[in-house]
C-alpha cells in the first residue's frame, strides 16, 4: 500500500514539473506576441491622402498688371502639381468686387479680394447693398495693400491737390474705387462734382498717366506694382500721401484701415519715405465648399510659399503667422482645421 502511494506522489510531482516547465516555456513566445501586438495598436496610422474627383477649382485673381493675377497663377499651379485630382485655373477679373460677384453666382470657387470689400460683401453695404453674402467665409489673410495715389505731376503733393484733376479710380463697383470715394470723401471734397472720375483697371490707368490723359491714379495693392513700375520705367513716379487729418478721419470711419509706410526707392523718382494707409488681400471662399477641399488648398499654399514668392514679391509677406490679421469674417472650417494644427 505504501509502495503504491508512493508511486502516486511521484507520478503527481512529474506531472506538475511538466506542466511547470511547458508553461515557462510558452510564456516568453506569448509576451513576444502581446507586446507586438501592443506596438502596432499604439503606432500612429499614417494620414491616408485625399484624392479628389476630377475637382475644377478656378480663382478669381484682377487685372493682368496688378499682383492678383500671377499671384493666383501660382496658387493654381502649387495646387495642379500637389493635390490629386484637381484642375486649378487662374482667372483674369475685374478684381475685389467682381470676385465677390463671380462667387455668388458660383462662377469661382476661390478669390482674391480686398479685406475690406470681404466684409462690405458679407454685410450686404456700400457697392453690396441688398446683396448680403453671409456665406462668405475666409482662407486666410495674405498681405499688406496700400492706399496707393500715383502721378507723374511734381505739382500734385497732397489730396488737397487733386480737386479739378482727372482722376483713374479703379473699374466701376472695384474696391480702387471704393477707397477712392473714402479718400476724396475724407479730404472734403465731393466725389461727383470736385473731381473728373475715369474708371480704368491698373493696366488703363498706367497707360493714361503715361499719355497725361489722366493726372493721377487710385490704387490698392501690394508694391511693388507691376502697373507702376511700367511706368516708372519711362518716368518719374510721385506717390502722394495720405496723411494728417485725412488718413486720422479714415481710420476713424472705417476701422480696416492702418498705418503704412511706402519706402523710398519703391519706385524710381520716389525718393522718400511716403506715410499712407492700407488695407489686406485675402483668400475667400463659399461656406458651402467641402471642407477637406478648404483644407487641401490652403494646406498647401502655405506649404509651398517658396513658389509663391518666385511668382511676385509680395509672396514673401505671405506667412502661416499673419494669416489670421485682420480676417474680416468667419474663417471657413477647412481652413481653420489647418491652422488649428
Amino acid at each position: 500500500m505504501k509502495k503504491s502511494m508512493s508511486l502516486l506522489l511521484v507520478l503527481v510531482m512529474m506531472f506538475t514539473l511538466l506542466v511547470g516547465c511547458t508553461q515557462e516555456e510558452t510564456t516568453p513566445e506569448a509576451t513576444t506576441q502581446a507586446a507586438t501586438t501592443a506596438a502596432g495598436a499604439t503606432e500612429a496610422p499614417t494620414e491616408a491622402e485625399v484624392v479628389f474627383d476630377n475637382v475644377f477649382v478656378n480663382i478669381g485673381t484682377g487685372g493682368t498688371a496688378g499682383t492678383y493675377f500671377p499671384l493666383g497663377g501660382a496658387f493654381a499651379e502649387i495646387w495642379n502639381t500637389n493635390i490629386k485630382g484637381i484642375n486649378a485655373t487662374a482667372q483674369s477679373t475685374g478684381a475685389s468686387v467682381a470676385n465677390i460677384n463671380l462667387l455668388m453666382d458660383n462662377k469661382v470657387e476661390v478669390v482674391i479680394v480686398q479685406n475690406d470689400t470681404a466684409l462690405y460683401a458679407h454685410d450686404g453695404v456700400m457697392m453690396f447693398e441688398g446683396q448680403e453674402f453671409n456665406k462668405l467665409r475666409g482662407l486666410a489673410t495674405l498681405y499688406s495693400e496700400p492706399l496707393q495715389i500715383v502721378t507723374t505731376d511734381p505739382s500734385i503733393k497732397t489730396v488737397a491737390d487733386l480737386k479739378g484733376k482727372k482722376l483713374a479710380v479703379g473699374a466701376i463697383g472695384s474696391g480702387v474705387e471704393a477707397n477712392a470715394r473714402q479718400i476724396i470723401a475724407a479730404a472734403g471734397m465731393d466725389f461727383e462734382k470736385d473731381i473728373d472720375a475715369k474708371f480704368l483697371s491698373f493696366a488703363e490707368a498706367s497707360a493714361g498717366l503715361k499719355d497725361k490723359q489722366v493726372d493721377a491714379a487710385f490704387l490698392t495693392a501690394g508694391i511693388p506694382t507691376a502697373a507702376i513700375q511700367d511706368l516708372s520705367a519711362q518716368n518719374d513716379v510721385y506717390i502722394v500721401a495720405i496723411e494728417g487729418d485725412i488718413a486720422a478721419t479714415l481710420k476713424d470711419n472705417y476701422k480696416f484701415f492702418t498705418d503704412y509706410v511706402i519706402p523710398a526707392n519703391t519706385y524710381k523718382g520716389q525718393t522718400a519715405d511716403v506715410n499712407t494707409l492700407t488695407v489686406k488681400s485675402m483668400l475667400c471662399v463659399s461656406a458651402d465648399m467641402d471642407e477637406e477641399l478648404a483644407y487641401a488648398l490652403t494646406k498647401q499654399i502655405y506649404e509651398n510659399l517658396d513658389r509663391v514668392v518666385l511668382a511676385h514679391n509680395v509672396g514673401k509677406f505671405i506667412t502661416k503667422e499673419t494669416a489670421m490679421e485682420a480676417m474680416p469674417i468667419e474663417l471657413h472650417p477647412g481652413a481653420a482645421r489647418y491652422f488649428n494644427e
